[in-house]
């Protein structure tokens, strides 16, 4: 199914819309629960006070992201590198610089 140029509000229930293609789409205010991203790719996107929550984000790639003002709230950041240095080094590095 093709949609091009619609302007309408679409409720999505228990469907299958794996391998399809969002091109200059505006999705503001989109709610997703339950859904599954799996090998999705998102670039060139504005996120922009967007609110992600109870989601596993392993194994993803973030790569020329603005990250200004991220909060991140009860993360399990075990493994996380940045610009390959492991984030756990990286705090404990601080931890030491600050005397903590």
């Amino acid at each position: 199914m093709d949609l091009h140029h619609v302007t309408t509000r679409l409720e999505v229930d228990d469907a299958d819309l794996s391998g399809s293609r969002f091109n200059n789409t505006n999705l503001s205010e989109t709610i997703f629960t339950q859904v599954t991203l799996a090998g999705a790719q998102i670039s060139d996107a504005d996120m922009t006070g967007c609110r992600v929550s109870d989601a596993t984000l392993s194994g993803a790639v973030f790569a020329n992201i603005d990250l200004s003002g991220v909060v991140l709230k009860d993360c399990r950041l075990t493994g996380m590198t940045i610009d390959g240095v492991p984030f756990e080094a990286m705090v404990a590095a601080w931890r030491r610089s600050v005397g903590g």
